[in-house]
């Protein structure tokens, strides 16, 4: 395993971090369940996964509090037990859940519970946009970090970022953050933070943790035969999950690159794919067709959704991110039928598009700012029975 400087702060990070919001689920027997909050995380192969993560070097776990329903936190800290000083765990204040001020403390008193620790190596202000930055400096939060961090329950302190480019560089210049947390691949190079993010950070002594380095996995699940026939026309032989994460960890800015792994296979793979992970290690020509991968991705692509999740649960129970799972599909794989098939059949009614009443909670919480409602309506209206 390669390590690389966690910014500022001086530690020595692994270049692969396990990202704890897929983990494996018992009984999922499609990617309808995978959104299923009643389902059970499969803790058989998580220790599978997280022990060989763990003796092939990764020292860095990133969960949340709402991850897996709140079963995320309480999952891994049962399971790092025995390597606690061995490895460094990162959770989120949930920013957009806390009313009142006393909420913080409430909420970190629970995750230290949860992870069975009297610390957090890094704690995150969770999914900052330009309304919740605002509402924590009004909540008084940057006091509250000074406060935990002085106390020793917190070691180091950051967030992770879902917006523009011009309120990220803000965020960066308002306190005092030992590191940050961005949307990074390939195909968003310009996106939110993007590029000039990543390096606006750096620049700042920031350590810079990148999460979504495949898409929520777009980028590595059932490749489309024109995207495929350009990786294989390559001279080098990659599957196109190190391609992805390949072309992040070419970023000699970025400290570590996290995967939402919910399978062995993808730990075993991205573990040896991270031996690696050296900065600008891609020659000119590896670029250009990644340039030219990502050209015809965004010719396919109708709904820029990474399945992320973060405007689930809707109200009335509509499953956004599998409506543009298939939605997406029908156009890059171009299988109408299938996708119809998976929307009418697939589905419960309520889960459907057309379930949605407009109440416009999931536009407000959308790190990609799509225009849920409308997208809807062509959702329902292209794969209807």
């Amino acid at each position: 395993m390669l390590y690389r400087k966690m910014g500022k702060t001086g530690d020595n990070v692994s270049a692969l971090g396990f990202g704890c919001m897929r983990l494996p689920m018992l009984n999922c027997q499609s990617a309808v369940d995978r959104w299923d909050p009643n389902k059970e995380i499969d803790l058989e192969q998580v220790d599978r996964m997280i022990h060989h993560a763990l003796d092939n070097g990764v020292n860095y776990f990133d969960t949340a509090y709402p991850y897996h329903g709140g079963k995320s936190e309480v999952v891994l800290g049962e399971r790092i037990k025995g390597y606690r000083d061995k490895v460094m765990i990162a959770t989120k204040l949930p920013t957009w859940m806390a009313k009142e001020e006393s909420d913080f403390e409430k909420f970190l008193t629970e995750q230290l519970e949860r992870l069975q620790t009297d610390y957090i190596d890094y704690y995150l202000l969770h999914g900052l946009n330009r309304p919740l930055w605002q509402k924590m400096k009004d909540m008084n939060a940057l006091p509250f970090l000074d406060r935990i961090k002085k106390d020793g329950r917190i070691r180091r302190l950051g967030f992770s970022f879902h917006d523009d480019i011009i309120i990220f560089k803000e965020i960066v210049d308002g306190y005092d953050w030992d590191m940050c947390q961005i949307q990074y691949n390939y195909f968003d190079e310009d996106y939110q933070a993007g590029r000039e993010g990543l390096d606006y950070a750096a620049s700042k002594g920031l350590g810079v943790v990148v999460m979504e380095p495949l898409r929520g996995g777009k980028l590595t699940e059932r490749i489309p035969d024109e995207i495929q026939a350009m990786w294989d026309s390559a001279s080098v032989r990659r599957t196109p999950a190190e391609w992805a994460l390949r072309w992040v960890w070419n970023h000699a800015a970025v400290s570590t690159v996290l995967s939402g792994m919910s399978e062995m296979g993808q730990v075993v793979e991205n573990v040896r794919l991270a031996d690696g992970a050296v900065a600008d290690s891609l020659t000119d020509q590896e670029l250009a067709l990644i340039g030219k991968v990502k050209a015809k991705y965004r010719d396919m692509l109708k709904i820029d959704c990474t399945g992320c999740a973060y405007c689930m649960p809707c109200p009335n129970g509509v499953n956004i991110p599998m409506n543009f799972s298939i939605y997406n599909d029908t156009f890059m794989f171009k299988d109408p039928e299938m996708s119809s098939m998976l929307y009418n059949f697939m589905m419960s009614p309520e889960q459907r598009a057309s379930g949605c009443l407009e109440c416009g909670e999931c536009e407000e919480k959308c790190p990609q700012q799509i225009s849920i409602m409308e997208e809807l309506k062509n959702v329902h209206e292209r794969l209807k029975a």
